[in-house]
């Protein structure tokens, strides 16, 4: 029998056969959720779905602008508008 900490709904109840032939009812973390784009709510890309702060840095968001926080739908919309707004400036 599982310790009372983890018979709660917030472990995952996973029914596993032992080597004995008997199927017993463990508890597992549940997985976390999926990151989202920070503009649209669209899930990001390329962002394991495990504990953020177990990772080192380089492993928690894509080597790109705005990576981790933006989808790169929204991340090409804001670096267009960024050089729009640079060659507006420059024109006037």
């Amino acid at each position: 029998m599982a310790a009372n900490k983890y018979r709660s709904r917030t472990q995952r109840r996973v029914f596993v056969k032992t080597p004995g032939g008997e199927t017993r009812l463990t508890y597992r973390k549940r997985k976390e959720s999926k990151q989202q784009c920070g503009e649209c709510g669209a899930d990001l890309k390329g962002i394991p779905r495990v504990k953020i702060s177990k990772l080192s840095k380089t492993q928690r968001r894509p080597e790109r602008p705005y990576g981790g926080v933006l989808c790169s739908k929204c991340m090409r919309k804001k670096m267009v508008e960024k050089v729009l707004k640079l060659l507006k400036g420059e024109a006037q």
